[in-house]
Parts: C-alpha cells; sequence; structure tokens
C-alpha cells in the first residue's frame, strides 16, 4: 500500500484540508499515499438530496455509493470493472442480502422506502447479474407490520386518520409500504420479505435447521429462518446448505435517525441490535441500564452489518413516532458507514442536535447521560472483542473525518 508511514491526526487533517486527498478502507481514513491515522473512522455524508422523483433509482443513495466507492468501499463484489465494484467489494452475484429496516412505526418513524427502492434497485443491477436474494427485515416486537398499519403501541389513536390508515415515510406516503415494494414493485425479482414478529417467541437449538425462530448467545438472540426464496438464514452462522453454513450472506442496516427518551437517539447501534427478541425477559438491561452493552453484544457476537446506511432525509427531532409534522424536520442527509458508533456520535450531533427542540438536550453526545452511556458502552464492548473488522470503534469529532457531497 506505499508508504506506511503514520502521521499525527492534527497533521493529517491540515493536510486533508489543504488537498483534499482522502480515501478510506475497512472506515479507516487515508491518505492518498496510504498513510493511516490511527483510531479515525470514516463517515461519508450527502446533503441536499432533492426530493424524490418517483423513479427506480435515488438520486441520494447514488451519490453516496459514489462516494463510497471513491473511499475503497464499493457496494459489488465483481471484476468486472464497474465503478461501484471490485474484488473486495460487498455484495456478490450469489448473496442473499438482508436489508434491516425500520416498520414498528408509521409517517416518518419508519425507514424511507424511496431509499429503500433505489437500494433494491441497484443491487439487482449487479454487474455479474444478480442470482441471490434480497430480504427486507424487521422485528417489530410484536408492533411491525409491512402493510404500513403498525400498531405501534396506539401512538397514533389522537389522530384518526393516521391511526386507521395506510402512513409510510415515503414522497407517496400512502402506497410505497415495503408489501408494494416487494409485491409490486419488484415482482418477479429475487425480492422478498420477512417480519420476525411472528416468529420472536419461539427458540431453537443449534441443530435445528428447518424451524423458524431464535437463539440465544450471551444476553442477546438472533433469528433462524427460511425466506421465500428457500434460503435458510442463521444470521448469526449465515446460510445453511444442508450440511453447512455459507458465507454468502450480506447485511446493509438502514435505519432512520430520530429522538429515543433513554439512549438519546435511535441510530445506526439500536437500529441493527432491535433485531433481537424481546420475548427472553431482559427488558430492564435493555431499556436502558445496559443500553450500549447489549447493543455491543450483537454486533460482535452475533454479526455486525457490512454497510449502514443513516437515513436522515426526515429526522423525527421531538417524537420517535415520526407525526405529527412538527415534530419532524427534513434535512435531506444520508450518512453511511462502518464504525455504528462514529455515525450515532455524528449523527446526533451534527444532524439531530442542530434542529432543536424540547428533545435537543438528549441529543447532545457530549452532554446527555444516556447518550454517553449508549455510545461508551457499545464502544467499550465491540472494542473489547475485535472491533468493526478489526479496526476500533471511535467517538469525538477529533476521531471521525467526515466525507461530504453534495445531491443538489
Amino acid at each position: 500500500m506505499g508508504d506506511q508511514t503514520k502521521v499525527t491526526r492534527r497533521n493529517f487533517i491540515k493536510g486533508v484540508t489543504a488537498t483534499g486527498a482522502l480515501l478510506s478502507v475497512g472506515g479507516m481514513a487515508l491518505t492518498e499515499s496510504g498513510c493511516t491515522v490511527e483510531g479515525t473512522s470514516q463517515v461519508f455524508r450527502v446533503e441536499n438530496c432533492p426530493e424524490h422523483d418517483g423513479q427506480s433509482r435515488h438520486v441520494g443513495l447514488d451519490v453516496m455509493m459514489d462516494s463510497l466507492s471513491d473511499g475503497g468501499v464499493k457496494l459489488y463484489r465483481t471484476n468486472a470493472g464497474h465503478a461501484w465494484g471490485g474484488p473486495a467489494g460487498i455484495v456478490d452475484a450469489d448473496d442473499v442480502v438482508l436489508i434491516k429496516v425500520n416498520c414498528q412505526w408509521k409517517c416518518r418513524g419508519t425507514t424511507n422506502t424511496d431509499l429503500l427502492r433505489g437500494l433494491i434497485y441497484r443491487i439487482l443491477e449487479h454487474p455479474d447479474g444478480f442470482e441471490g436474494e434480497v430480504v427486507i427485515l424487521e422485528n417489530g416486537q410484536g408492533q411491525g407490520s409491512f402493510d404500513g398499519r403498525p400498531r405501534a403501541w396506539g401512538s397514533y389513536a389522537a389522530w384518526p386518520v393516521i391511526d386507521n390508515g395506510v402512513y409510510v415515510n415515503a414522497e407517496d406516503e400512502t402506497v410505497l409500504t415495503v408489501d408494494h415494494l416487494v409485491n409490486s414493485v419488484f415482482a418477479g425479482d429475487p425480492v422478498s420479505s420477512f417480519l420476525l414478529d411472528n416468529i420472536r417467541e419461539n427458540f431453537i437449538s443449534e441443530t435445528n435447521h428447518s424451524g423458524d425462530g431464535y437463539r440465544r448467545v450471551s444476553d442477546v438472540s438472533y433469528p433462524c429462518f427460511t425466506s421465500a426464496g428457500g434460503h435458510r438464514i442463521e444470521l448469526r452462522e449465515g446460510i445453511w446448505n444442508g450440511s453447512e453454513h455459507g458465507d454468502n450472506i450480506k447485511v446493509i442496516n438502514v435505519p432512520v435517525l430520530k429522538t429515543h427518551d433513554g439512549t438519546g437517539i435511535t441510530g445506526v447501534l439500536k437500529h441493527f441490535y432491535g433485531v433481537l427478541s424481546m420475548a427472553d425477559g431482559h427488558f430492564g438491561i435493555r431499556h436502558y441500564l445496559q443500553s450500549g452493552t447489549q447493543c455491543g453484544k450483537m454486533w460482535s457476537m452475533v454479526r455486525a452489518p457490512d454497510l449502514n446506511i443513516l437515513d436522515c432525509i426526515w429526522v423525527s427531532h421531538e417524537a420517535l413516532r415520526g407525526y405529527p409534522e412538527e415534530t419532524t424536520h427534513r434535512a435531506n442527509v444520508l450518512l453511511a458507514g462502518m464504525d455504528p458508533v462514529a455515525l450515532d456520535y455524528y449523527a446526533s450531533k451534527h444532524v439531530l442536535l442542530p434542529v432543536g427542540g424540547n428533545q435537543a438536550h438528549m441529543h447532545n453526545p457530549d452532554s446527555f447521560p444516556g447518550l454517553i452511556n449508549h455510545l461508551g458502552g457499545a464502544q467499550a464492548f465491540i472494542n473489547a472483542n475485535g472491533g468493526i473488522a478489526g479496526l476500533p470503534a471511535v467517538q469525538g469529532d477529533e476521531n471521525i473525518i467526515v466525507e461530504t457531497r453534495s445531491a443538489a
């Protein structure tokens, strides 16, 4: 990789400011000459995402893929010479790609389905021809829904139209549900969904490779199920082929950024952690005494997503349900990266906190105790168990290098 001489963080940042020469590999910032900066993580930011025009592709996502690719994070694993591809890319042509979304709520409290459609569209365009399966995944802990009608603990009862109607986070907010994506938009394509709510109370053994349910590891758990495409997915181990586990499974984590009592925010860490089952009796330590440590266990002991794309097109700064409209803010931002702690630190401080509002004090990762505990607990456990892809999780502005592009 050329010159391996380490440079100080201060001199590195000065050099980047002067030259704009910045790459990243696996989340660690690099200069063009290959000099590494110890203890830094890369956050990719795309701002000025335009209002979506209803097309299959998503402009903001495509700009993000350009930025990731230029930073060494390739979407496609291929030798075909694609601008977003390379031999060390994320998604191979025969992979089973799990996309974790938030469908526990309605309105702006859920993952943007225009963005989700754009991501699936690009995966299906794999330059080698996509022969795997895309599985949209969620565990609403008994409240989730792919038809745009989640129960969500009665949070919409004060607004009968919302409570009784279909409302999702999209420009066409009454149509573009996950069910609509699977059954209409991508009908005939290898795209399916699996709502884990219905299996969250089933706990199965390590030798059960046919029943749908959960396996425990430490204080957390993970799903094992057979997809509509016939793939036996066991999240921790991989794809069961009848005699052994294959590694052709990839996870892309696509949360929506919003406020949350106790932890300050719901972001990258908490969203993927939510795939576990809450039916095992560990409610207390998760809400919120050990929220960070518990997130760290999911990321370290089960599986870490291969890519995180944080949906900040609409952020909910006042209420996690994403309604009424005055509790939300259109930021038109996407964030991505490999380090969940860095992403959540940056997003809370530089996307959610500047919006202000009655909950703003909870969005400062340097001062709100709940958020400090959440990020610090996750960082400590992850780093004590090998980091993310062998690199440490970090927080603090001085440890995060941000690559910003505009989608205007």
